[in-house]
């Protein structure tokens, strides 16, 4: 078997003199061993390159490396030489990237208080030493895996002082992996969860989100972590309402109303949980109080929006208040294309119907029914006698999208719900949804999600078949969307009277494994 030198060391390699370093010459032999070199910095650089395999660290676990780095750490930070520091971290973060050994030396060695003390001094310069705080982060990130003691000697370290300093550095390369400790701490511990969201620890997730609002995110942690706090337990209401304390961003909204108005990091807040609810739709179920409180939010957002101007943009629009209005309604739009009847048990609350329960239907179809109808459906009315639409319309969609956005929510929540079936045609709803099912250059996929929602509406309910049959029918028609669900409307010339059949050899129904979740159609709309 080849020795450790010959396996990835080349013969060639010509080492430099030893520098000096007050007595460390000693400290540093295991070092000069391992890589077979004389100097420290070639030493450094060759043990970082070759400890990114995982035989590499085992076999330097078994050399007992480990403690050696940790000294050279800690007299580097004392002595401030920066280069010498940061190569040193390097090694050991690398060193502790899944090798037991070594994350069990790091523990043993009182690691965790020799980061703690370069990261204090890094994060509280005028300007962070960005690259030295995330290398530092890193290794705290890559011991935090190897199980709860580690987690717990780092989170009693540094929860909760140090972990709101570090989340206020505004550096992305810096937030990557403090995301990756909170995550890796709370994970599977409720207890850390809960004390992340009280009064000591909400101070480090407002931080963070402000972070990334500002600097953006280069890994998934942050999102991980925002779905464990908000997602898959109960924090988001008080997370999103301290997102706005202590903030110097402006506010968006319009604040003649006197309502409750929104800043830039609840936008953006809302933005990335309709993200993350997007990209797992088929793994999370969100709680009842999570989706009440994102009802609420759009019912507050909807009084302050100001509807007189049409949006010539989709989200984000960068007005907050339009922001938070349009993410909020896409949450709820996931929320309902989850929760589908067949996907609850029968003890479960339907997340759905409790949000029916608080007038969501109503609300949209009120909100629809005040929108200037779509430019084709203009075109239409103003050409005919327009009898039982609405034409003065106060409101514009204040961004491109909001009408298809609504039109989602409703068909995802008539997706085998008599009771919302019988709603929507109760509020004389089935004209205004198929007026939805046409394109519109202000709403992308318009006509698709209006067909999706009037499938939902008409499928298995006979009186809403007929009520559309039974239509006093305005102008042409012509109308494609009916036929893309089998059915056809024949109009009685003498009494103006309209009936819906079946097209021969066509089935009455959309392709279920298409629209049920109105999954791709989700996709599309990004």
């Amino acid at each position: 078997m080849m020795s450790w030198n010959k396996l990835i060391f080349p013969k060639e390699m010509v080492g430099e003199s030893l520098p000096e370093f007050n007595g460390l010459e000693g400290v540093l032999q295991p070092l000069l061993s391992a890589s077979n070199s004389s100097s420290l910095k070639e030493a450094l650089e060759i043990l970082i390159k070759v400890s990114r395999t995982a035989a590499a660290r085992a076999e330097l676990a078994l050399r007992n490396i480990l403690p050696t780095v940790l000294k050279l750490v800690e007299s580097f930070h004392q002595t401030s030489s920066r280069e010498y520091l940061v190569n040193s971290l390097k090694l050991l973060r690398n060193l502790c990237a899944g090798e037991v050994a070594n994350q069990n030396a790091f523990f043993e060695q009182n690691g965790v208080e020799v980061v703690l003390s370069v990261l204090r001094s890094a994060a509280l310069l005028s300007n962070p030493d960005s690259g030295v705080i995330r290398v530092s982060l890193q290794v705290l990130a890559n011991v935090s895996l190897a199980g709860e003691d580690h987690q717990q000697a780092i989170w009693l370290k540094f929860f909760p002082n140090e972990f709101s300093v570090l989340a206020r550095v505004r550096s992305q390369e810096t937030n990557d992996p403090l995301c990756m400790i909170l995550y890796t701490c709370c994970d599977r511990r409720p207890g850390l969860v809960a004390e992340l969201c009280r009064d000591m620890g909400l101070p480090i997730v407002v931080g963070i989100i402000r972070t990334v609002a500002s600097v953006g995110f280069g890994e998934d942690w942050f999102k991980l972590l925002l779905s464990r706090l908000c997602l898959e337990d109960i924090h988001f209401p008080l997370v999103f309402s301290k997102s706005c304390e202590g903030s110097s961003s402006e506010n968006s909204g319009n604040t003649d109303s006197g309502d409750d108005l929104f800043l830039s990091e609840q936008a953006f807040l809302l933005r990335i949980i309709s993200e993350i609810l997007n990209e797992r739709i088929e793994e999370i179920q969100v709680s009842s109080e999570f989706a009440l409180c994102v009802l609420g939010i759009f019912k507050r957002s909807v009084r302050v929006v100001d509807f007189a101007s049409r949006g010539m943009s989709s989200l984000p629009t960068g007005c907050t208040s339009i922001d938070v209005m349009g993410y909020s309604l896409i949450i709820l739009r996931d929320i309902c294309a989850r929760e589908g009847v067949g996907d609850l048990k029968n003890d479960s609350l339907d997340v759905v119907d409790m949000l029916l329960s608080h007038e969501l239907i109503d609300i949209l179809l009120s909100l629809l029914r005040d929108l200037d109808p779509p430019a084709i459906i203009r075109k239409v009315l103003k050409e005919g006698d327009n009898q039982g639409l609405n034409l003065s319309a106060s409101k514009l969609c204040p961004y491109k999208g909001f009408r298809r956005d609504m039109i989602a929510v409703i068909g995802n929540c008539a997706y085998r719900r008599k009771h919302v079936q019988d709603e929507i045609r109760q509020k004389n709803g089935i004209l205004l949804l198929l007026q939805q099912c046409v394109t519109d250059d202000d709403n992308p996929y318009l006509r698709e999600w209006g067909i999706w929602s009037l499938r939902n509406l008409l499928e298995g309910h006979a009186e809403n078949q007929q009520a559309v049959a039974d239509l006093e029918l305005q102008g042409s028609v012509d109308m494609p969307e009916l036929s893309r669900l089998g059915l056809r409307v024949e109009v009685d010339q003498k009494t103006r009277r309209a009936k819906l059949i079946s097209i021969p050899g066509s089935h009455p129904k959309l392709d279920e494994t298409r629209y049920t979740t109105g999954k791709l159609l989700l996709a599309s709309t990004k």
